[in-house]
């Protein structure tokens, strides 16, 4: 994990000094709402619907048990005793007061975090895969890359006042699991026909109201010239970007309405010019960068599992949770835990301050002092040794935690929604509580197999429902709430939009949508092998819209395909 630098230090006090007169200056009437906005945004300070909304960066989505238990500490004393993960791997605290502000931020200052460049039109948090540095799949960990990015990248003076937000991921896998198609740049680990270690580059992704997945704009990137090149990208959507409409001025919009072609030669032209006057990162910088990143010591000499197996064999429940809840590690002896936020009835991504402290001590005890926030709004132990595995399960069942859902039915991803969204038009975490306790039974689930929902409470999809299985998108229809169904939507390396079904279902409706999609990819699938998304992308849309909507589907469908003809 990144250490600070004493410059690093000094700067976060620094801007925790200034923001505390900023604070102090509101309060007594100095500085309006409209003043403020700005000064409070830039440090990650939002006005929710009952409530200031304090949101905290997690870098890469990268924890320790002291910056967990941090959290835990201001959930107590500054909240009301939980906090709640979000889809870009921070966390936010939805009840502080703005007094108290400028002493969280010191409390984080203490364990090397803050709350910099969550919010307004700048760089945002640099996302990664959550696996990084464990996955059996990894090419290279991809968190000194965005370490990297994260000191370019704050406090650019050039780049802190974009047409909008920008926001960047990183992943080393070819199983893409950072979601890199959906950002204004992603990029993904890649080898060289030398077998050198580069970069592929994704420009212009993003959803929201209008969706796109993103397109390459290089192949393969030198990761040397990796701070250039983003330069001239950002120079590119700097001096390009709409600004005339907020709506339009992201890098989705810029790739549309530019084409990819002519883009692609303003960064090259920029990128050349930009190299032979950059100074790159000295070698010691980058060396001092990837040694925080070094894997912890695991133990490399072949275990015999055997009577572990059998113990887990035995107990269905460890059984269950072992096989849903875990993922492949590089060292064999190891694996990754991925802890559960959706306990069925819960809103998706909460954990208590209590939750907190047990997974801080889970982190120590049995995972190298390491813990990951996913964008699924999970909570992941990297190094957990095999044989850990039932100490550490029954430890997460006392705490409410052990819930085998990880990639099934029940794990949810949802926005806050209306609940405490000012921007929100809908409701999500209701929805995503009725659906899981729908699909409670968790043979049922794991009967149903992978299938990913996401919910949005409005078109600024912040539930990332375009790329969701199923994604449920929920809108006022004069003054009543209307939940738009979006089916085959895919966050993977083979990135897609789902395809809208048909009209919206009310709030009391649109959780028997959902059985009617899950009844009939059940009856419609070749084997159990065969996933939800598999099966819909053989089918079509046509069977899950007669399901919804019966014969007035067909009819339409048969009115598309002779007007198609």
């Amino acid at each position: 994990m990144y250490i600070y630098s004493d410059f690093d230090a000094e700067f976060v006090r620094s801007r925790v000094k200034q923001f505390r007169s900023q604070v102090e200056r509101r309060i007594d009437g100095s500085l309006t709402e409209d003043e403020f906005k700005p000064l409070r945004l830039m440090n990650g300070l939002y006005l929710q619907l009952h409530a200031y909304m304090l949101r905290v960066a997690v870098p890469y989505g990268t924890l320790d048990a002291p910056k967990m238990r941090k959290l835990a500490d201001i959930a107590d004393k500054w909240d009301k005793g939980y906090g709640h993960f979000t889809t870009r791997q921070n966390i936010q605290f939805n009840w502080p007061l703005l007094k108290d502000v400028p002493d969280i931020l010191d409390a984080l200052a203490d364990v090397e975090m803050h709350a910099i460049q969550t919010s307004g039109n700048c760089i945002r948090n640099v996302t990664a895969d959550h696996f990084s540095g464990a996955a059996a799949d990894e090419i290279e960990d991809p968190r000194p890359t965005a370490e990297l990015i994260r000191q370019w990248s704050t406090d650019h003076p050039e780049f802190a006042f974009l047409p909008r937000k920008f926001k960047v991921a990183v992943t080393g896998s070819p199983n893409d699991r950072a979601v890199t198609k959906a950002h204004d740049i992603g990029l993904r680990m890649v080898r060289n026909d030398a077998g050198e270690a580069g970069y592929e580059v994704i420009i212009g992704g993003g959803l929201g109201r209008t969706p796109m997945i993103g397109k390459i704009l290089r192949d393969f990137l030198p990761k040397a010239d990796l701070l250039p090149y983003l330069e001239a990208v950002l120079r590119m959507y700097n001096l390009h970007g709409r600004r005339d409409n907020k709506y339009k001025a992201r890098t989705k919009i810029l790739v549309h309405e530019t084409g990819l072609e002519t883009l692609r030669g303003w960064v090259e032209e920029a990128f050349i010019e930009h190299k032979s006057s950059h100074e790159s990162p000295s070698e010691a910088l980058v060396a001092r960068i990837e040694s925080a990143f070094t894997p912890p010591p695991l133990d490399t000499n072949i275990m015999d599992f055997s009577s572990l197996d059998k113990k887990i064999a035995d107990d269905p429940i460890l059984r269950s949770w072992v096989e849903v809840n875990t993922d492949e590690h590089k060292n064999p002896n190891y694996t990754i835990v991925t802890i559960s936020l959706k306990p069925i009835g819960g809103t998706p991504g909460d954990a208590s301050s209590s939750q907190m402290r047990v997974m801080a001590d889970l982190a120590e005890r049995y995972g190298h002092n390491e813990l990951r926030v996913s964008h699924e709004q999970n909570v992941i132990l990297p190094h957990v040794r095999r044989d850990d595995l039932p100490a550490v399960h029954a430890e997460l069942k006392k705490a409410g935690l052990a819930t085998a859902n990880v990639g099934l039915i029940s794990d949810i991803i949802a926005c806050p929604g209306m609940d405490y969204c000012a921007l929100a038009t809908a409701r999500s975490i209701p929805i995503a509580q009725e659906i899981a306790e729908r699909f409670e039974d968790m043979k049922q689930a794991r009967d149903i197999g992978p299938l990913k929902i996401k919910i949005s409470g409005c078109i600024n999809a912040c539930g990332h429902h375009h790329v969701g299985h199923i994604g449920i998108l929920g809108l006022d229809k004069a003054g009543v709430e209307s939940y738009q169904i979006t089916l085959g939507g895919d966050g993977t390396e083979n990135a897609t939009i789902g395809q809208r079904t048909g009209p919206g279902f009310g709030a009391d409706d649109v959780v028997s949508a959902i059985e009617r999609i899950v009844d009939c990819y059940m009856d419609l699938r070749e084997g159990p092998d065969e996933t939800f998304l598999k099966s819909y992308q053989r089918t079509g849309a046509d069977p899950y819209k007669i399901a919804l909507y019966g014969e007035n589907a067909r009819v339409e469908s048969l009115k598309e395909t002779v007007n198609a003809a």
